[in-house]
Order: C-alpha cells, then sequence, then structure tokens
C-alpha cells in the first residue's frame, strides 16, 4: 500500500479529482491511501488566515510558516518523504515517478498564492515541478503526480506488466497502436500487427518507437544507454504504416 498525505487549504479538489478512474479503484482496493490536512485547522484566528503579506513587498499574498509545519509534523513519521509542488523544483518525469513510487509514506505540500515563507523549505525534502509555467496552486500539479505514481503500484492493474511498454519506458516513446475496425477511412492496420509473428511485431514496435522519439522527442535519445543508442543508429526517417 501506498500511502500518501496531502497537505492543502482545498481537499476536496485532490479528493474529487483523484475519486474516479483508475486512482478511484486503487484508493477503493486498499492501492493508495489517502489523506488530507487543512493548514487552515492550525490557525488561531476567527478567520483561519493562513497566508500574510511578504515582507519586502511584492504582489500577492504568502502561506504562512507557522501552520503548514504543524501541518506537516502532523503526519510526517520516520519514512516519510516531504514534496513541496515549486516552480523552482526538479521537473517531474517518469524516471522520478519510479522512484517516488517505491516509498511508503509521501506527504504533498501544495503550494498556493505567491509562493510559501522559505523558512519551510528546510522541512522539505524534494520540490517538484511539472514544467516551465504557474498553476494557480500546486493541487493539480499533486494529482497529476499521485495518478502517476499509483498506476506503477502493484495491483493497481490486473496485470503488472501493463506499464513497462508505454512511452518513456528506456527512454523512447511508446510505439504506434491499432485496434478495431482493420480498415477506416481507407487506412489499414500495419500488416506485421495481424501476422501472429510476436518476434517480428516486437522488432516493428521497437523500430516504429525508435522513429517516433527521433521525430517527436530526440532529446530522450541522449538519455539511452550505449546499447540503444547503437540500435537508435538505424536510419528510420519516418512511421512505417
Amino acid at each position: 500500500m501506498l500511502k500518501v498525505d496531502v497537505i492543502t487549504a482545498f481537499p476536496e479538489m485532490v479528493d474529487h479529482t483523484l475519486g474516479t478512474s483508475i486512482v478511484g479503484r486503487a484508493r477503493k482496493a486498499g492501492i493508495l491511501k489517502l489523506g488530507f490536512v487543512n493548514p487552515r485547522d492550525f490557525t488561531t484566528d476567527k478567520h483561519k488566515t493562513i497566508d500574510d503579506r511578504p515582507y519586502g513587498g511584492g504582489p500577492g499574498m504568502l502561506m504562512m510558516a507557522g501552520p503548514l509545519h504543524q501541518a506537516i509534523q502532523k503526519v510526517r513519521k520516520k519514512t516519510s518523504f516531504v514534496i513541496l509542488t515549486s516552480p523552482r523544483g526538479q521537473t517531474f518525469n517518469q524516471q522520478m515517478a519510479k522512484k517516488l513510487a517505491k516509498k511508503r509514506h509521501l506527504i504533498f505540500v501544495c503550494g498556493h498564492y505567491e509562493g510559501i515563507d522559505a523558512r519551510i523549505y528546510p522541512e522539505v525534502d524534494l520540490e517538484v515541478s511539472l514544467g516551465d509555467f504557474i498553476l494557480t496552486g500546486g493541487e493539480l500539479a499533486t494529482c497529476v503526480m499521485i495518478d502517476a505514481l499509483t498506476r506503477l503500484r502493484p495491483g493497481t492493474f490486473k496485470k503488472d506488466d501493463v506499464t513497462s511498454s508505454e512511452s518513456f519506458e528506456e527512454n523512447l516513446l511508446e510505439a504506434p497502436q491499432y485496434t478495431r475496425p482493420e480498415v477506416w477511412r481507407g487506412q489499414r492496420v500495419p500488416a506485421v500487427l495481424l501476422g501472429g509473428n510476436h518476434k517480428e511485431i516486437e522488432k516493428w514496435k521497437y523500430e516504429q518507437a525508435l522513429a517516433l522519439t527521433k521525430k517527436m522527442r530526440p532529446d530522450l535519445l541522449c538519455k539511452a544507454s550505449p546499447k540503444q543508442k547503437r540500435r537508435s543508429s538505424v536510419k528510420k526517417t519516418s512511421i512505417k504504416k
């Protein structure tokens, strides 16, 4: 079981988003246990204030250190790993997802407003960003990451090897896929996929994945192993049909 606690002032946003489809089923099956801590529960004023103006001036409001600290401490244990959604963090990718999916307990701290009081950073194990753009809060980024982690946990899918051939495995995009009908608007499913020769099918899938990666994401090939780079020297300029 993967235990995840989300520290957010908007728990209903995360709970609703992760309550359906595959992640929703994983929660019902006990594969993912999702909890929420609202920093407003640790305020002392009648308005439950969790943000204030930044010292030195500047636009917007910052999340206050006190409520966030108490929220983290409420759920933090020796095995906990604390993640802060932050535009200055490391970019989330499949390799990071694999590492985080092996953790026993994750705590996501959802940034909001113009940011957080910098005195909270020492309590964070990892700052993560989805990319070079700004969201109104970290809740959606947290949902994306939890979704990616959950689908990597054993038991989420009926067959645990479902994720082994997806995009970004071995730094390649996934090969094109087809389903019925065999002919649609004059376009046929590649004959190799209909022949039943699994060795030839796997060879075709690799060649197509390589060609697609070279066309769409050549940067991924820079991360490939020496063996992959030797295989990628085969010239494939277009996607076969």
